[in-house]
């Protein structure tokens, strides 16, 4: 039987705007559900306020309990404002097989160069045959591209191009983060759907993974080609019970 595929960019984006919202307005008491019904996000009909929470619990599920989500949580509430776009498209990728199957289209396109709607619907299409009409893969494609404006891998309103944004050392640590509570260790975290996310070379992965460990962020260690990552101390501060 054919998987379902997990998605919300037949109808939506990576939301971060309303995201944020949601966000601040629930980060101290964790009420999310109340945020999402109380319209924060601020749709002018209830059918827009229905469709946006389920959209949003959708992608970003809202769930305190949830290891990945309370480690979202965490770098949301310490972390400069320039970086939370970063921190939700990790999320976000996680989630959603539409995005995350297209970072390669993304990661191969030469920066500077212009990213092609063209070559995401062709990837869609290799991917899910005959699962979407031409007008819906067109609309696919435009809104994982338009996701990926909002994380900051593509910019310019008509050309689409494609640039590498900047990763620092807490949403690296936060990819390493979620890759490790999938249950990937070692050499394994580098090819995690989240750290790959971040579309950095091995080589630069290691330098920000050592100044995570700089930082008391993680536990880092290489040598004779054996890599040992842990994150026993950012548990504790997170609450996350030791895995």
């Amino acid at each position: 039987m054919m998987r379902k595929i997990r998605t919300i960019h037949t109808s939506r984006t990576l939301m971060f705007s309303e995201l944020e919202k949601v966000m601040d307005y629930s980060i101290e008491s964790s009420n999310f559900n109340e945020a999402l019904s109380i319209n924060v996000t601020g749709k002018k009909s209830n059918s827009g306020v229905e469709k946006t929470a389920n959209y949003l619990k959708l992608l970003y599920g809202f769930d305190a309990k949830n290891p990945h989500f309370a480690a979202f949580k965490y770098f949301w509430q310490t972390s400069e404002h320039a970086e939370k776009p970063l921190f939700a498209f990790v999320y976000a990728c996680k989630q959603d097989d539409l995005l995350s199957e297209n970072l390669s289209v993304i990661s191969e396109t030469r920066i500077g160069e212009k990213v092609l709607i063209e070559r995401l619907e062709e990837n869609i299409e290799k991917l899910h045959p005959n699962q979407y009409s031409p007008n819906t893969r067109r609309s696919v494609a435009q809104n994982i591209a338009s996701s990926f404006k909002q994380a900051g891998f593509v910019e310019g309103k008509v050309k689409n191009l494609r640039v590498q944004r900047e990763i620092t050392y807490p949403v690296a640590c936060f990819a390493f983060l979620m890759a490790y509570l999938d249950g990937d260790r070692g050499d394994f975290i580098w090819n995690n759907r989240s750290v790959t996310t971040l579309m950095l070379s091995e080589f630069r992965l290691r330098e920000l993974a050592l100044e995570c460990t700089k930082r008391d962020l993680m536990q880092y260690q290489f040598g004779g080609g054996v890599t040992a990552i842990s994150f026993n101390n950012l548990l504790n501060k997170i609450g996350i019970d030791a895995i």
